[in-house]
C-alpha cells in the first residue's frame, strides 16, 4: 500500500469513527472530545518516546517508561518540564488508561484530574501559558457525553479504543506527521459538516499554502511567522510544510479571539511536533488589544480575518492614535472592521517582508473610510498584488473572497492584479483549488507579468484616476468563451426548420383525417 493509500485509509478509519461515536451530540461539538483524545494520545507517546530514547542511550535498553511507577518517574519530573514543557506520570500515560477503562467506574473523575494534572505539571516554567486551559474543552461530565456518570463513561471508553486503534505509528518510528495530518484532516470534515459555525475558523487547505508560499518567494528561511485572527492554526502551520519548521527560527505567532479556537490552535502546534519553546499563540481581540507588541515586526503574516464584523473604530478615541492605524489618517467603519486587520498587520510587517490576507471583496471598492484606506496603501506603494479567488472555497460561505498581498519593499511601482476565479474544480459539496492551478497562481505573482485575461501589472497612476478601485474585474477582461454566430447560417437553418414543421403538420393532418373517415 503507497503512502497515499495508507492516508486514504486513515482518513477513511478517522471519519467513520467519528460518525460512529457521535451520536446525539452535534459534529461541531464533538470534535473537542475526538480531538482532545487525540492530543492526550499524541503527549502520551510524545513523551514515552522521549524518555525511553533519553535511557537507552545510556545503555538501559529494556527500559520502558510506561512501565515504571510513579514514584520511579517522579524523579526525573523537573527535567523533563524543562525539555518538554509537561508531565504525564506513567499511571496517567493514554496507553495505560485506555487499556484499563471499560471496567473503570471513576473514569470521567479520573481523565478530568489527569487534563488538570498536565496542565498543572507547567506551573511555574517558561511553558506555563501554552499548557494553561488545553483540556477545558474536552468536558468529562458534560451532558452532551450522557446523562448518567454511567453512559458518559461508556462513551469515553468508545472514544478511548476507537483513538487507541488509529495506526498513527508512534514515535519510535519517527512517524510524526501522522497525528498532524489527522488533525488536519478532522478538522476538514468537521468544518465542511458544520456549516459557518464551524468553517469560519478553518481555512482550507490548500488556500493556506497558496498563501504561505506566497509570503516567503524566494527565501528558504524566515525569522518569525504570524496571523492575528490564528483560529485553529492551519494557516501557520503550512509554513512548516513550505519552509520546514526548522527554518521559521524564532517560531510562530498567533492570536485568536474565539477561545475554543484558541485551544484547538495550540493542540494544533503540539501535534505538528511544533514544542512549546517554538510557539507563542495567545487570547484576546487583535484590533483592541493587541498582545505581541514586543514581538513584531514580522517576516512573513498570513490571515484570513473574519469578514466585516463589527468593531469599536472611531467610538474608541484610543484608536485614531493607535500607531498601527493612524498613518491612514481615518479608521475602518465601525460595521466592517476588514481593513482595520490589513492595517494592523501592515504596521506589523518587516520591511523585508510579505503578508497575504484573504479579504472580503467589499474593501476592494466600498465608499468612504475604505476608499481612503486604499489610497493610503496604493499612494505609498504598499499593495503588492490583488488575487481573486474562486468562488465556494470557504466553509460557511458561498462568496468569491479575495487575496491582498502586502510589502513595504517593492522594486516597481505598480499593482499585480490575477483573476483565478475560474481556477477550481468540484470537489463534494465545495469547490477546489488543485495543485496544478494553485502553481499557476503562484508563478503568475511570481513572474509578475502580463497574462491575457489571467494577471495585469497596472501602474499604480492608473489605479488612483480608478478612484482607488482594487477590483480585479476592473483591470483583466474575462477571456470570451461564447462562439461566433453566422445570421446568414442562423437564417437557413430557421427556414428549413419552419419547411420541416410545415411538413411535418401536413402529414399529421393527412393521418387524423383518414382516421375520422
Amino acid at each position: 500500500m503507497t503512502r497515499e493509500q495508507e492516508r486514504d485509509e486513515l482518513h477513511r478509519t478517522i471519519w467513520q469513527i467519528a460518525n460512529d461515536l457521535r451520536g446525539s451530540v452535534d459534529g461541531w461539538d464533538f470534535k473537542s472530545y475526538v480531538l482532545g483524545i487525540l492530543f492526550y494520545r499524541f503527549i502520551s507517546e510524545n513523551l514515552t518516546s522521549h524518555i525511553n530514547k533519553a535511557e537507552w542511550e545510556t545503555g538501559n535498553k529494556t527500559f520502558d517508561y510506561a512501565k515504571i511507577s510513579d514514584d520511579e518517574a517522579e524523579l526525573g519530573r523537573e527535567d523533563t518540564v524543562k525539555e518538554k514543557g509537561f508531565y504525564i506520570l506513567p499511571s496517567a500515560l493514554f496507553q495505560n488508561v485506555q487499556k484499563n477503562a471499560e471496567g473503570n467506574p471513576d473514569l470521567n473523575v479520573e481523565l478530568r484530574n489527569i487534563f488538570k494534572e498536565i496542565e498543572a505539571s507547567a506551573k511555574g516554567t517558561d511553558s506555563e501559558p501554552d499548557l494553561a486551559g488545553l483540556f477545558d474543552d474536552v468536558d468529562v461530565n458534560s451532558n452532551k457525553l450522557g446523562g448518567t456518570v454511567e453512559q458518559r463513561n461508556k462513551q469515553l471508553v468508545k472514544i478511548l479504543n476507537a483513538i487507541a486503534g488509529l495506526k498513527l505509528g508512534n514515535y519510535q518510528d519517527n512517524n510524526i506527521d501522522a497525528f498532524g495530518d489527522a488533525y488536519e484532516y478532522l478538522m476538514t470534515m468537521y468544518a465542511s459538516n458544520a456549516g459557518k459555525s464551524g468553517g469560519e475558523f478553518f481555512t482550507p487547505q490548500e488556500v493556506s499554502e497558496l498563501l504561505a508560499e506566497i509570503t516567503v518567494v524566494g527565501k528558504k528561511q524566515v525569522n518569525k511567522v504570524y496571523d492575528p485572527a490564528c483560529g485553529s492554526g492551519s494557516l501557520l502551520l503550512k509554513f512548516a510544510k513550505v519552509l520546514g519548521k526548522e527554518n521559521v527560527r524564532q517560531g510562530f505567532y498567533g492570536q485568536e479571539v474565539n477561545i475554543t479556537t484558541y485551544n484547538l490552535c495550540r493542540i494544533n502546534m503540539f501535534l505538528h511536533d511544533i514544542n512549546f519553546e517554538k510557539f507563542n499563540i495567545t487570547h484576546g481581540d487583535t484590533l483592541t488589544d493587541p498582545m505581541h507588541w514586543d514581538d513584531e515586526p514580522f517576516d512573513a503574516i498570513v490571515s484570513n480575518p473574519p469578514y466585516s464584523i463589527k468593531w469599536e473604530g472611531d467610538a474608541n478615541p484610543l484608536l485614531i492614535n493607535d500607531p498601527r492605524f493612524a498613518p491612514a489618517g481615518v479608521l475602518a467603519p465601525k460595521s466592517k472592521a476588514d481593513l482595520a486587520f490589513t492595517m494592523h498587520m501592515l504596521s506589523w510587517l518587516a520591511t523585508s517582508g510579505t503578508a497575504a490576507i484573504v479579504e472580503f471583496p467589499g474593501v476592494l471598492y466600498r465608499g468612504g473610510a475604505e476608499q481612503k484606506i486604499r489610497k493610503y496603501l496604493i499612494d505609498n506603494n504598499y499593495v503588492d498584488a490583488v488575487i481573486q479567488l474562486p468562488p465556494d472555497l470557504f466553509f460557511g460561505t458561498t462568496i468569491a473572497t479575495c487575496i491582498i498581498v502586502l510589502k513595504k519593499s517593492k522594486a516597481d511601482n505598480a499593482t499585480l492584479f490575477i483573476d483565478a476565479s475560474a481556477e477550481f474544480v468540484r470537489g463534494g459539496n465545495k469547490n477546489k483549488i488543485t495543485d496544478d492551478q494553485r502553481k499557476k497562481i503562484l508563478n503568475a505573482f511570481i513572474e509578475r507579468k502580463d497574462i491575457d485575461h489571467f494577471a495585469m501589472l497596472v501602474p499604480n497612476q492608473l489605479i488612483a484616476e480608478n478612484d482607488y478601485n482594487i477590483a480585479v474585474s476592473s483591470y483583466i477582461e474575462q477571456e470570451n468563451t461564447e462562439e461566433e454566430t453566422n445570421i446568414k447560417e442562423l437564417n437557413t437553418r430557421i427556414a428549413q426548420i419552419v419547411k420541416k414543421q410545415n411538413e411535418l403538420r401536413t402529414a399529421i393532418d393527412a393521418i387524423v383525417n383518414d382516421l375520422e373517415n
